[in-house]
């Protein structure tokens, strides 16, 4: 990226320490983007009421029409940066621009699939994205080869190190990897990990810039397995605990039938997004603040299971969220090194207490569980 570009980025740092853009996505800690994936503004009260707070993604849009329902709405959207979307440069309901989807997969030519689109193309376009709009963040959603390395559809002649320059397209950089219901093994469930392991990856990729986010599965998508809500939930925290920015969900289902908001037609899976949602809305203060390495550990009684954390500070108390990281129960032995004024850990939203003694307490996980611990310091 140029210098004068750089100097052009009105970028400041707010509390979680992502980049927030003068005409971006809000900087108050207590927001935490949950966005629905390419859905029409028609329905986004129900989506709003379902506690999502971002669309992203236009269908052939943005239009007139399009921005014009999303504002009746209150719905901000991050969309691609077409002549429309430029017209409203100063309209506060686009809150970012997107590049395609998926760049890093093998692209649909005529007669079949041609190579992935060349990570300096995507970078080159990222510049171009600034340089017309230096006010709002640029994300990049990348496909499921960021954390399946047995997928075949990235193309010919590409490799795990193109990621390396792909990461460097975007602001905000995404992936998408759907284990049970995209993945094409008699054992999904065995590989909900393929989620934060995609998230590790772009850690090392990024360096430490800009902010990861990642998409989430919720809906039959292509008409086999449908991940259960507590599949769902335990993506979700998994993903949180490694270190995602933000939630984007799928909602799609192209077969049997074509369905373009199946999420907002199956009661059940809405109900559990609906509550896990508003759970993450109401910690969103605690996961915008900074992680706090070295402070709380865990040992795991499997090591076939092992228990992955994350620990923040908000106030008096001392947050630490943890979630097993296979198929499988095991317990965890945690360790907190310092002294507390309250040794009781109030395990959010199971009503129950764990007595801590001597800066150690234990908690049972069954496969994927995760628990959220609130403990007063």
């Amino acid at each position: 990226m140029t210098s004068a570009l750089l100097v052009a980025l009105s970028v400041l740092a707010n509390s979680s320490g992502q980049t927030h853009f003068s005409r971006g996505l809000p900087s108050d800690p207590g927001y935490f983007p949950i966005a629905v994936w390419l859905q029409d503004p028609s329905n986004a009260l129900r989506f709003k009421a379902a506690g999502f707070n971002l669309y992203v993604g236009l269908w052939q849009g943005p239009t007139e029409a399009q921005l014009s329902g999303l504002k009746a709405a209150g719905m901000p959207v991050i969309c691609e940066q077409n002549e429309v979307g430029l017209s409203h440069k100063t309209d506060p309901i686009i809150v970012g621009w997107m590049h395609g989807d998926e760049p890093d997969n093998a692209q649909p030519v005529k007669g079949g699939y041609g190579p992935c689109i060349p990570p300096a193309q995507i970078v080159q376009e990222f510049e171009k994205y600034h340089l017309a709009d230096p006010t709002r963040p640029v994300m990049l959603n990348l496909g499921q080869g960021v954390a399946n390395d047995e997928w075949l559809g990235r193309g010919n002649g590409s490799s795990l190190k193109d990621y390396e320059t792909y990461v460097k397209g975007g602001d905000i950089v995404s992936f998408d990897v759907y284990p049970i219901a995209g993945l094409p093994k008699p054992d999904p469930e065995n590989f909900l990990w393929y989620v934060p392991k995609g998230l590790d990856r772009l850690a090392s990729w990024m360096g430490g810039t800009g902010s990861r986010w990642n998409c989430i599965e919720c809906t039959r998508i292509g008409g086999g397995k449908k991940a259960s809500p507590p599949q769902v939930r335990s993506e979700v925290w998994m993903s949180l605990i490694h270190g995602s920015k933000g939630l984007i969900y799928f909602v799609h289902q192209f077969k049997p039938t074509f369905d373009e908001h199946a999420l907002l037609d199956d009661p059940e899976m809405l109900q559990a997004v609906t509550s896990l949602n508003a759970q993450i809305r109401s910690l969103a203060p605690a996961l915008n603040s900074p992680s706090l390495p070295n402070i709380v550990s865990v040992k795991s009684s499997s090591d076939a299971v092992p228990i992955d954390l994350v620990a923040k500070r908000l106030g008096h108390d001392l947050y630490v969220f943890a979630v097993g990281m296979r198929n499988g129960p095991t317990e965890g032995n945690f360790t907190i090194s310092r002294t507390l004024r309250h040794a009781v850990a109030h395990v959010v939203n199971e009503n129950r207490s764990i007595n801590i003694v001597n800066g150690r307490f234990s908690d049972r996980f069954r496969s994927y569980e995760p628990h959220i611990y609130r403990i007063e310091e």
